[in-house]
């Protein structure tokens, strides 16, 4: 259902606000590594990220990209917003462009409780709720 593009900005989030702690700033290099992802396509993904305030970026020598305290109490479904929109918890499971209620495909009734269970998975899951699973060891980012 979430894109490519939006799966990679969620692990970028997660992996940046695992290192808040520290106030250490990243590099896209070491994002796109963790994350597993090309780096300029991380690169594009933290710039959408940091627009978006989802994640705060500095310029310069000292600089790199962090995440406030504040914002690690977003919910992952910002993050879902800021790449994908939120057309992705309304539109049909195959496609069509009248599905509805009214006039359904026949996916349409449990595509909608699918659609309805992730969209409440990723409002009610914080980045800081990833960003601990990370660092207490319990979750990853990456491939074995």
């Amino acid at each position: 259902m979430i894109s490519k593009t939006c799966k990679y900005g969620i692990r970028a989030a997660v992996f940046v606000a695992s290192k808040a702690t520290g106030g250490i700033k990243l590099g896209v290099k070491d994002i796109a590594r963790e994350i597993d992802a090309p780096e300029a396509f991380t690169a594009k993904i933290l710039q959408t990220l940091n627009k978006h305030r989802i994640i705060t970026s500095l310029k310069g020598p000292y600089g790199g990209f962090y995440i406030e305290e504040f914002q690690l109490d977003q919910p992952v479904i910002n993050i879902v917003n800021a790449i994908d929109g939120m057309t992705v918890f309304w539109e049909c499971g195959l496609g069509l462009k009248q599905c509805s209620n009214t006039h359904p495909c026949p996916m349409h009734d449990k595509f909608k409780v699918a659609r309805e269970a992730l969209r409440s998975v990723f409002q009610e899951t914080t980045i800081r709720h990833l960003a601990g699973e990370l660092i207490n060891g319990k979750a990853f980012l990456n491939n074995l």
